[in-house]
């Protein structure tokens, strides 16, 4: 007997998700977070890493309005359009050289809503994640400026208290996050990094 996926199905996210024109209902974790950490506002230049299917960057660039900058990066396409103030590239964020992914750059903010294909192996899942949220930390250390911030997801498992000490020793004020929207059957939470250190000399 096959068994069914706890993920199956449309929920109160998905459905109102829809409603307001955005592909995925994890446009209401990203709205927690922005809610609770005043993350996003006019005129800010912004890097969305893993941003398929755009829930996230069209909500980004619907707050930081005309005189912001969106650059967006994800190996597959989007599923929505953006305003003239974003840009999306399609390809692996790791691979494009720092002048692209730099297009805007220093960024106010890096979000990284990336997350490995899952195996069903929790443990190996969780090295991934932590692969993966490392990495767009690494971006977002070459490419935030003083005072910026950053939020990446990443899997509870045996590497977060050193992803957590990681974004600790590159910004001032760290959370750890799990928004309403996160179904209740995964493991992910979000780390965010507001007050971006200056670099040490």
């Amino acid at each position: 007997m096959t068994k069914k996926s706890p993920y199956k199905g449309p929920d109160r996210f998905t459905t109102e998700a829809k409603k307001q024109g955005y592909p995925a209902r994890s446009v209401f974790k990203l709205e927690e977070i922005d809610r609770r950490l005043k993350l996003l506002k006019g005129g800010m230049r912004v890097l969305d890493l893993g941003a398929a299917p755009g829930s996230w960057s069209l909500y980004v660039a619907n707050k930081i309005g005309p005189s912001g900058k969106l650059f967006a990066v994800d190996l597959t396409p989007l599923r929505t359009g953006l305003p003239s103030w974003a840009t999306f590239l399609q390809g692996d964020a790791f691979a494009i050289e720092d002048g692209v992914v730099g297009t805007y750059a220093p960024y106010d903010l890096v979000l990284s809503d990336m997350a490995p294909n899952t195996t069903g192996n929790r443990f190996a899942d969780q090295a991934r994640s932590f692969d993966l949220f490392m990495r767009a930390l690494e971006v977002a250390d070459r490419t935030v400026q003083p005072g910026g911030a950053f939020v990446g997801k990443i899997f509870m498992g045996e590497d977060f208290k050193k992803a957590e000490a990681a974004v600790k020793n590159l910004f001032r004020e760290v959370r750890t996050l799990r928004p309403e929207g996160t179904r209740s059957v995964s493991y992910e939470v979000f780390l965010a990094g507001q007050g971006r250190k200056e670099a040490s000399t």
